[in-house]
């Protein structure tokens, strides 16, 4: 049983002792004590005081009485305000280690068939352009978010939703056929995604040079966009592949295709991957037909223009528009129709979107209206809303090819990483291929690490320099500590060193710390699965690396000659190179054995 299980327990059994109040130890769940005070775990006793009609620090001093009085773990305790601050005797320390090294899975959650199945969108990118920087922290976001979730004992299906149709993929298609002269990905030894992302940066110059010349020749600017004859023939393009066209379509099927290829490479050097892919083009006429249901049991209303559209001002909200007044569907009404795909092939019980913050007020709507149209989880559903990620010089924008490709910034980082690693003379006597498959983990571990260590919530800067560094709060520095205790445990191996019976070691104060933090990530997990935020596991590795730096600068290993003092701290090696490497997984960043 964990020291955490054995202070719940002792805590439901003392109120109920001293106030006739029944608390499950469940529901009781101890913190690690803040640093400026005394004690090792911390429970919150104002649930109590109403009950026991005694002010927080009289309940506070009762309940640690009664603890240092019946629970043989407990030390001593002290009370600051409602907040009963306990220390755990050193001796009980060595139980906590154990109950830790023997549970492989120690702070995992398995699920079963019972459990909650979770759906995750996340990417949902356009098939006119590769994946950038912006979508970068989406994917990533979303990958480690899945990956927490089943580490709560979920049952995750991640999903992934194409916009592959619309005017956006009409103007790539089009600048293409006016000026690729047939290029493909092989003739021009180019990713697909990369080179249909030229043609839509092409489309736009041309655009803007066509709305230039309109406007010297005396038109509003506001007239020249709708007077482009490229625009125009664009439109054209999307209303025959509306109707089917085979050209069109075949074109289409074509150039996508090369998207996907290319999509598919990034994604694999990622490391992330999905359950269930869906396409817009798929999804958008069963959208609506959804709306064309809700039109018929009052839940959407046509207008005289023949629109169709959903009042929502009972709700705080105001009117939305769902099919246009010639009957083509808006993001909306493809939303719904994935929605409704998507609760056909999985008995969802909660859906989490990952989309960035600028789309906040079209998940309200469409909770609403998923709810409306009588989805079980839509009311509830949850929209993992995160902040845009910039670089030091500004925003990006796609269409004047400004952003930061994902593959180009995935080079750049492995580049960095090398020279980086070898300036610092960690990767030496390593072959060449040893080299760039070390460079590749610690460059992405280090663009994955600061996208993730941020609250996902608030706008952030990528600043490719800061991640790369070897110290301080990033994916190298955890990385080179992982290698660094890999390393010592080899080397004890070597010396044939094995860990046996450290029962009777009193630990000291570094270990008692060390241990106190690997005891802590259990809670760590969970809480990062109740508030959709990768960020706590990733800090948490980052102060569980330094508390093992703190701990082998003042305690020697391999040359302690007491065999059980030895023995317990392999042990905490052991099982801190464990734990980083699961927390470290559950960002999606792998560590590597040796730097």
């Amino acid at each position: 049983m964990s020291i955490d299980n054995i202070i719940s327990q002792a805590v439901s059994h003392a109120v109920k002792d001293l106030y006739g109040i029944d608390t499950p130890a469940t529901d009781i769940v101890p913190q690690s004590t803040k640093k400026e005070f005394e004690g090792n775990l911390t429970v919150v006793v104002f649930p109590w005081v109403k009950a026991a009609r005694k002010a927080p620090e009289a309940v506070g001093q009762e309940i640690g009485q009664w603890l240092a009085e019946n629970e043989p773990a407990v030390e001593r305790f002290n009370v600051v305000k409602g907040f009963l601050n306990i220390v755990i005797k050193p001796t009980f320390w060595n139980a906590v280690l154990k109950h830790i090294a023997e549970d492989s899975n120690f702070g995992i959650k398995e699920a079963d068939e019972q459990s909650p199945l979770v759906m995750v969108e996340y990417s949902s990118p356009n098939t006119n352009k590769p994946l950038h920087l912006g979508h970068l922290r989406n994917i990533l976001l979303g990958h480690s978010l899945s990956e927490i979730l089943k580490a709560c004992g979920n049952r995750v299906v991640k999903t992934n939703i194409v916009n592959d149709r619309g005017i956006h993929i009409c103007k790539s298609m089009l600048a293409w056929l006016k000026w690729g002269n047939g290029a493909t990905p092989e003739s021009l030894g180019q990713k697909g995604d990369h080179l249909i992302g030229d043609y839509y940066v092409a489309f736009d110059k041309h655009y803007k040079a066509e709305v230039a010349e309109l406007i010297e020749q005396g038109m509003s600017k506001e007239d020249a966009e709708k007077a482009s004859p490229l625009l125009q023939e664009a439109r054209q393009m999307l209303v025959k592949w509306e109707n089917k066209d085979p050209e069109v379509r075949a074109l289409w099927e074509k150039m996508n295709s090369w998207v996907y290829d290319g999509f598919d490479v990034t994604y694999k050097r990622m490391g992330v991957d999905f359950d269930k892919i869906y396409y817009e083009s798929d999804t958008y006429l069963v959208g609506k037909d959804k709306v064309l249901e809700g039109l018929d049991k009052g839940i959407m209303y046509r207008k005289e223009d023949g629109s169709v559209w959903a009042d929502l001002t009972a709700d705080g909200l105001d009117h939305k528009l769902l099919l246009r007044s010639d009957g083509t569907s808006v993001y909306m009404t493809q939303d719904i129709g994935t929605a409704a795909l998507r609760f056909r092939d999985y008995p969802i019980d909660k859906m989490i979107y990952v989309v960035g913050n600028e789309q906040n007020y079209h998940f309200q709507v469409l909770s609403l209206l998923l709810d409306k149209l009588g989805f079980r989880w839509g009311k509830d559903l949850v929209h993992f809303s995160y902040g845009m990620v910039e670089l030091p010089e500004g925003k990006m924008k796609s269409r004047e090819g400004t952003v930061v490709d994902a593959d180009d910034l995935m080079d750049d980082m492995a580049r960095t990483a090398k020279e980086v690693s070898a300036s610092m003379g960690k990767l030496a006597d390593l072959s060449d291929d040893e080299l760039t498959e070390i460079a590749e983990t610690v460059g992405l571990g280090a663009l994955k690490y600061f996208l993730l260590k941020v609250d996902p919530r608030k706008n952030m800067t990528f600043n490719p320099k800061e991640s790369i560094d070897f110290n301080g709060n990033t994916g190298p520095f955890i990385q080179y500590t992982y290698a660094r205790i890999r390393s010592v445990l080899r080397k004890a191996q070597e010396s044939g060193f094995t860990i046996g019976d450290y029962s009777a070691v009193i630990p000291n104060e570094k270990e008692i710390a060390l241990i106190q933090r690997l005891n802590d990530f259990p809670y760590v997990v969970s809480e990062a699965g109740r508030t959709y935020s990768p960020a706590l596991i990733a800090n948490y590795a980052y102060d569980l690396v330094k508390e093992y730096n703190q701990f082998y600068h003042d305690c020697s290993i391999l040359r302690e000659t007491n065999e059980s003092v030895r023995s317990l701290r392999l042990a905490l090696s052991h099982v801190t190179a464990r734990t980083v490497r699961t927390a470290m997984s559950l960002l999606g960043i792998i560590v590597p054995e040796r730097m």
